[in-house]
Order: C-alpha cells, then sequence, then structure tokens
C-alpha cells in the first residue's frame, strides 16, 4: 500500500484575500478574473490598499491538499517557502491540516510568496502575485522516496513557468511512472496555457494520466474556440479529462466515454476563489478509494460548490459529511 494517497507538487504562497467593488480594480488596473504576477514593490502598494483581509496558507495545489485531505486522503506537500515568517506560518497551517510538509527551506534572499486577491461582489476573484521563493523549486526539492510511496502525483501548472521546475515535474513524473503510480497535472490558467502551450502538450501526452482543466483553458491548448474540439482533442493526450464548465457543471473524458456531471446547486456565489483546486481535491479523492469516475465528478462537484459558498479558497466545512450524506 503507498505511504500517501497523494502528493501534491506546487507553489507556497501566502493568501490574502479581501472584498472590493469593480471601480477599485480599474483604479488600480487589475486585470478582472486574471492571474497577474507582480514584484515586491507592487504587492506592497496593494497591501495598503486593502481593506480588512483574511490571510491563509494557499497556492492551487496547497489549497487542492487541503480539501484532499478534509475528505479523509493521507496527503503530502511539496511547495518552497523561505525561512521568514511568513514561511513558518504556512508550515505550521499546513501541517496542522494534516498534511506531510518536508520540504527543505528556500536559502536565498527572496521572501515567501503572497498572492493578493481580490473579490468583486459577483463572486470574481482577481488575483495579484508575488511569486518570491516558490518559483526556485527544482528537481533537487523533490523526494523521490515520498513521490514512489504515492499513489497519484498531482502538479499545479502556475509552477510550470521556469526550466528548474519544469524539471522538477520531469523528475517527479519519471519517479512516479517508475513505481507505477500515476500523475497528474491541472493547467492553472489560460496565461499559463498561452505562455507553455507545446512544453505542456508534451508533458501531457508523455507522462500524465489524468488532467484537469476548465473550458477555457482546454480551448486556449488546442487554440480553438469550439468546446467539442478542444475535448475530442484532449482524448487522445491522456486516459482521463476533467474538464469544469462552472454553472454548467464538468465534462469527463475517458477514451470513448463522455460523462457529464452537474453543478452543486449554490444560492449564493460569494467567492470563486479555490473552485477548480477542490474541484480536484473531490475528483482525486474518489480515484484514490476506488470510485468510478461518476462518483469521482460528484464528489468533485460538491467540493466546488461548498467552497464558492464561502470567502477563501478552502473548505468551511468536514468533506467528510458529503460522504456521510449520500
Amino acid at each position: 500500500m503507498s505511504k500517501f494517497d497523494l502528493t501534491g507538487i506546487g507553489n507556497a504562497i501566502m493568501d490574502v484575500i479581501a472584498p472590493c467593488t469593480d471601480d477599485f480594480l480599474t483604479q488600480f488596473d487589475i486585470e478582472k478574473g486574471s492571474m497577474t504576477l507582480i514584484d515586491q514593490d507592487r504587492a506592497q502598494a496593494l497591501f495598503a490598499a486593502m481593506d480588512a483581509s483574511t490571510q491563509t496558507a494557499g497556492g492551487s495545489a496547497a489549497n487542492t491538499m487541503v480539501g484532499f485531505s478534509s475528505f479523509g486522503g493521507r496527503g503530502n506537500y511539496t511547495g518552497l517557502v523561505a525561512q521568514d515568517e511568513t514561511g513558518d506560518a504556512f508550515a505550521a497551517d499546513t501541517k496542522k491540516l494534516g498534511l506531510n510538509f518536508e520540504t527543505p527551506r528556500y536559502q536565498g534572499a527572496l521572501d515567501t510568496a503572497k498572492c493578493y486577491i481580490f473579490v468583486t461582489p459577483d463572486g470574481e476573484r482577481s488575483m495579484n502575485t508575488y511569486l518570491g521563493a516558490c518559483a526556485e523549486l527544482g528537481e533537487h526539492h523533490i523526494d523521490e522516496a515520498l513521490i514512489a510511496n504515492s499513489a497519484i502525483t498531482y502538479m499545479e501548472g502556475y509552477l510550470f513557468d521556469k526550466d528548474p521546475a519544469k524539471a522538477a515535474f520531469k523528475k517527479s513524473a519519471l519517479i512516479a511512472r517508475k513505481n507505477e503510480q500515476q500523475v497528474s497535472l491541472t493547467l492553472s490558467d489560460s496565461f499559463c496555457v498561452n505562455r507553455h502551450r507545446a512544453d505542456f502538450i508534451d508533458l501531457i501526452q508523455a507522462d500524465i494520466d489524468i488532467l484537469f482543466a476548465n473550458e477555457d483553458e482546454l480551448k486556449a491548448l488546442f487554440q480553438t474556440d469550439n468546446l467539442t474540439e478542444a475535448l475530442n482533442e484532449v482524448r487522445g493526450l491522456c486516459s482521463v479529462a476533467a474538464i469544469t464548465q462552472s454553472e454548467r457543471g464538468s465534462t469527463i473524458i475517458h477514451g470513448g466515454e463522455t460523462i457529464k456531471i452537474d453543478a452543486t446547486p449554490i444560492s449564493n456565489v460569494v467567492d470563486t476563489t479555490g473552485a477548480g483546486d477542490q474541484y480536484a481535491a473531490g475528483f482525486l479523492y474518489g480515484l484514490t478509494t476506488g470510485q468510478n469516475l461518476q462518483t469521482c465528478g460528484q464528489y468533485a462537484s460538491k467540493a466546488a460548490g461548498e467552497v464558492i459558498s464561502h470567502i477563501g479558497p478552502r473548505p468551511s466545512v468536514d468533506y467528510k459529511e458529503f460522504l456521510k450524506a449520500a
């Protein structure tokens, strides 16, 4: 039996979340609904302009791992933080939530990463990310034993920017395959796809068993405006693809099979931050516990529905309650 059900690899970021108006986004030239990389000076200016904020350890893959743990899964997280107070807080929060976190600390001059997330009244989130130390993760930070002893390794597309991170992804995939474990990838954001489209396609085709994307990311991957065309293209790249479509639910592709999953009804969308992360958490928990793809999709939909009903990218309830009610 694997020591861990899931290892997540991603950007270790402290999330700073605050409500704002659309006028605020215009005033500070923030692109609504997107993720923008910023430098330290811009980060300080945005933080000074924020209203009351909520801070929590974050990053896309870390959010997924917390959701996975909430379902009852055994999780390990790999991400790089600095030797500073924010790094200490990130490590403590991650471990407190039931995850193994053993990545050695970054030794250089950069601070632990922060993401400033502004949430408008319609629930849309606009992210401004100072990457700092987390972007320095490389293949020497990958612990072979942890990957070898994880049933699935889940990799975050946001991290796939620098060559050392690409090498870390490739090393992780090779270790997993050598040990007959599975590999999963989330495309994370259309801007990631547009920057690394060819490399993503090569990675997916060679090393990925389970792909997560929203419809815009998938269409960007195949350079088409037609979702049906993009779904047909992804069939030939990996074993399973789970494509989210906001209020229209999601579509799971597995060989010649197409499975439609309804969105979980929500009376009030408060904050869409983390919806894709928690969708992946539910889906991967289903896979690691031997559920069929329909059930995996239902777990995923429930987790995504819960997280958009409140501020923040992580569960506000114990996801195990979903399973008791099923």
